[in-house]
């Protein structure tokens, strides 16, 4: 599959033949896109000028309608949530491998740095293909909440 991504809340999406179905992308009405800079590889300020919450950070990367995290990605202290994907690296100690700048830039657009990564952008509206029209325009996590599922990255030591 191309490396872009069509989901809807009906929509089925086949990724490095895994099957999503039901993935929420973007929110209701999308405010424009926070502005950002990336550099060295991260994008080192917050998208919302604040720190982030690691409890909701959590309940999104475990949300299969948000973040999906699980569906990609191990997360050892998560044992007790089902079905952990292979596909990515495992989450484990990420905190002590990135910095929370690098970890940004990988949810926000991890394209910027592996252009044929499967990995979705959680934050960009632009350059996508085939995206349902009631989805166009709005990324798949806020602002707020990417800066949610960092806080709790920086958790993973």
């Amino acid at each position: 599959m191309h490396r872009s991504i069509v989901a809807g809340f009906s929509a089925t999406v086949a990724l490095a033949g895994l099957v999503f179905t039901g993935l929420a992308f973007g929110q209701a009405a999308s405010p424009p896109l926070a502005k950002f800079q990336i550099k060295d590889g991260a994008i080192a300020a917050s998208l919302t000028g604040t720190p982030g919450d690691a409890n909701r950070g959590r309940a999104v990367a475990i949300n299969r309608q948000q973040g999906n995290c699980l569906a990609c990605h191990v997360i050892s202290r998560l044992s007790n949530e089902p079905y952990h994907g292979n596909v990515g690296p495992s989450l484990d100690g990420v905190a002590s491998r990135l910095s929370e700048g690098e970890m940004r830039l990988r949810i926000v657009d991890p394209t910027k740095l592996n252009p044929d990564t499967l990995m979705p952008p959680f934050y960009r509206v632009d350059g996508l293909n085939k995206v349902m029209t009631q989805f166009q325009g709005k990324p798949i996590l806020t602002a707020q909440q990417v800066e949610d599922v960092v806080a709790f990255l920086k958790t993973l030591r």
